[in-house]
């Protein structure tokens, strides 16, 4: 059962997010947190925002919702600048936010009711409403437990239902998979797919390529500030098809200690076959794609490294959304919260 929400606003021609060259530069000396980013999130559409730390994501998440003021550019959410009245900006989003959020003198419920309220719900309809959200997370055992009481995972997935309760227009999900544990991950998105479903946008800043491809109608890729791809996963993907993976994990460097060193550069890289068709490196991690025809030459190679000890562990698979991110991205800490 789809959990009683406010009732939907008339969809409208202009409805949505629409972004267009909004640029945020904090000082002439230092590149633009955002340059001229263009992004939209369709009524409805549950879009990926996808990029490493640093990326310039929360910084534009914060234009939107009006606790920063843009550099240069424009937002519209449903027709509305949300640049010239920020008031209606928070009004008009639910937002989940990166860092902690301050309920530790609240229960669970009581932290979920008090925003539901502020948002407008009446008090029936949005403790219904967040008993629902509360028994499709299976977090029941802790609805009344204070916040100071609560692991990371549990407030995490509490900010979750504080923002879902009784959602905006724009529903801005900031990494919303923190600390939350693999089971409660799978019905936090099983959530998310069902507010898109009746027509809530929903913006979801994430580092999480897997699952990022996994929950998402489309994806934007940032990376210093700006958008380097758009598209649906499957249209991302694209030219990754007939072409396989090889991963290969490559012996640390020791230093003077004796000790593996994360300072010292991995030793230099394989000799490569010929039916190699690209390489990156990342860290101590080499990735190699070849075309999968190729697929049994490819581990034959793999298995003489691994038995000259020139790596330590290889694994071979079919190319993903997470080849694009690296291609496009080129640089190692692209998957720093992932290794």
């Amino acid at each position: 059962m789809i959990p009683d929400l406010p009732e939907p606003l008339p969809a409208r021609a202009d409805g949505g997010l629409r972004i267009r060259g909004l640029t945020k530069q904090y000082r002439p000396s230092t590149p633009p947190a955002n340059d001229a980013v263009d992004l939209d999130v369709a009524p409805g559409e549950v879009c990926g925002f996808l990029g490493p730390n640093g990326a310039g994501k929360t910084t534009l998440v914060r234009q939107i919702v009006g606790l920063l003021a843009p550099s240069a550019g424009t937002i519209h959410l449903d027709g509305v600048d949300l640049v010239a009245e920020p008031d209606l900006a928070r009004q008009m989003c639910s937002f989940l936010p990166q860092g902690t959020l301050p309920i530790d003198a609240l229960t669970l419920r009581e932290a979920i009711e008090l925003v539901g309220r502020i948002r407008g719900g009446d008090r029936r309809r949005v403790l219904e409403r967040a008993d629902e959200l509360l028994a499709a997370l299976e977090l029941e055992e802790w609805r009344d437990s204070k916040g100071m009481e609560l692991s990371g995972g549990v407030r995490r997935l509490c900010g979750f239902v504080m923002a879902a309760v009784w959602p905006g227009r724009l529903l801005i999900l900031d990494e919303p998979t923190n600390d939350v544990d693999p089971l409660r991950r799978r019905l936090l998105w099983r959530q998310i797919r069902r507010l898109g479903d009746r027509g809530t946008s929903v913006l979801l800043v994430t580092h999480n390529v897997l699952e990022a491809e996994q929950s998402v109608d489309r994806l934007a890729v940032i990376d210093r500030g700006r958008v380097l791809a758009t598209g649906t996963p499957g249209a991302l993907k694209a030219p990754t098809r007939g072409r396989l993976r090889l991963e290969l994990h490559l012996p640390a460097a020791v230093g003077a200690t004796g000790h593996a060193s994360s300072d010292v550069e991995a030793p230099a890289s394989l000799d490569l076959p010929d039916f190699v068709l690209r390489e990156a490196r990342f860290g101590h991690r080499q990735h190699l794609w070849v075309d999968q025809d190729d697929g049994s030459r490819a581990i034959e190679w793999a298995q003489a490294q691994l038995r000259d000890e020139r790596v330590e562990e290889y694994s071979l698979t079919g190319a993903s959304l997470e080849d694009v991110y690296l291609q496009l991205i080129g640089r190692a800490d692209a998957l720093e919260d992932e290794a």
